[in-house]
């Protein structure tokens, strides 16, 4: 595996546990904390959460789409130097 693709499963598994543990913790404040006055620190940090979980998986598909370039770029190379060994 390159480098990019390594990046790639890595920061989308980072981005999915943290969406899923903003969830999850959005789900306690709601059910659980209702009653109390501590939702401004509860509300920033699950956006934290959500949002860095966002960041994450973008940042893998930027990854993902790099290593798929790459990889293009190498069969052109070898398909060109089949091309030119047949012509030679």
């Amino acid at each position: 595996m390159s480098h990019h693709e390594d990046k790639y499963i890595t920061k989308l598994l980072f981005g999915f546990f943290l969406i899923l543990s903003a969830v999850m913790l959005l789900l306690y404040v709601c059910f659980e904390r209702a009653e109390k006055d501590e939702w401004y620190g509860w509300g920033m940090a699950i956006s934290t959460l959500f949002c860095i979980g966002l960041f994450l998986i973008g940042s893998a598909f930027n990854h993902k789409m790099k290593s798929d370039l790459i990889r293009k770029q190498r069969m052109r190379m070898m398909q060109s130097k089949k091309t030119a060994e047949e012509e030679a």
